[in-house]
């Protein structure tokens, strides 16, 4: 008569079954995912940006840069073309839509990156240089709900971190409707914030006063400065479009949509 085997001993052929099921992920059916791959929306150029400005940049300085316009396949990931090979999974999201627009932002290295952007909003005797500022090139979202690109000027000191707000920022889905460097503008700070445009670097003084202003060195930057106006001590208000907004009490409507 052969001697019973220990409870344990008992159990353990279906235990690694059982694990060896799990590991291998094996499901009596398996489903196949949707062919095809989706893509994620691409980012619209702002007024004065060059296409392919990110990638550019990227290479030049290092900075990494998740490209919005890199296809990014659906949750499923389909097989190629003749191959039977299926491509890496994507994102995981619901069937039929697309993976979430990747913030894209770079700071653009180059001698005369900055001094040929500048031509309004610097001048000799400026406190800076065009050689201690940095152009900037960052996705948002506007106003529209959709994904542009836009360009700013800051100090070399602060533009990596800068880069870092910006990208919270999108993240956030916090809106902007225009980001787009202030010689667009002729450096007129007063056109520049009528139309609501963020911007940074502009060689000016303090309004109303002989000191420079900290745009003047590329350490402020005006964001949505319509709905964000400046009001002064004495209760002016700029720009003068601004003062529905004034009230800081009062609960703006957001951008339109």
């Amino acid at each position: 008569m052969k001697p019973s085997l220990p409870r344990l001993q008992r159990c353990l052929p279906p235990l690694l079954i059982l694990a060896c099921l799990a590991v291998a992920g094996c499901s009596a059916t398996p489903t196949p995912g949707p062919t095809g791959a989706g893509s994620s929306p691409e980012a619209n150029g702002a007024a004065g940006t060059g296409p392919g400005g990110a990638a550019t940049a990227a290479a030049s300085d290092g900075t990494a840069v998740k490209s919005a316009s890199t296809r990014q396949p659906q949750a499923g990931s389909g097989r190629r073309a003749g191959s039977g090979a299926q491509a890496a999974p994507g994102p995981r999201t619901a069937v039929g839509t697309q993976a979430a627009p990747r913030f894209r932002g770079s700071v653009v290295t180059g001698r005369d990156a900055v001094r040929n952007r500048v031509r309004w909003s610097w001048r000799r005797g400026c406190p800076v240089g065009p050689v201690e500022l940095r152009l900037l090139r960052a996705d948002y979202w506007g106003f529209d709900k959709r994904v542009h690109r836009g360009e700013l000027i800051v100090h070399r000191d602060h533009a990596r971190r800068v880069l870092v707000v910006l990208g919270k920022l999108f993240k956030a889905g916090y809106p902007i409707e225009r980001l787009t460097l202030v010689d667009a503008y002729r450096a007129d700070d007063d056109r520049s914030m009528a139309a609501n445009n963020t911007s940074g670097f502009n060689c000016r003084q303090v309004s109303g006063s002989s000191s420079w202003s900290e745009h003047a060195v590329g350490r402020a930057i005006d964001l949505n400065p319509l709905r964000n106006p400046c009001v002064t001590r004495g209760g002016r208000v700029s720009p003068p479009a601004g003062r529905p907004y004034a009230d800081r009490s009062r609960r703006a409507a957001g951008p339109p949509g």
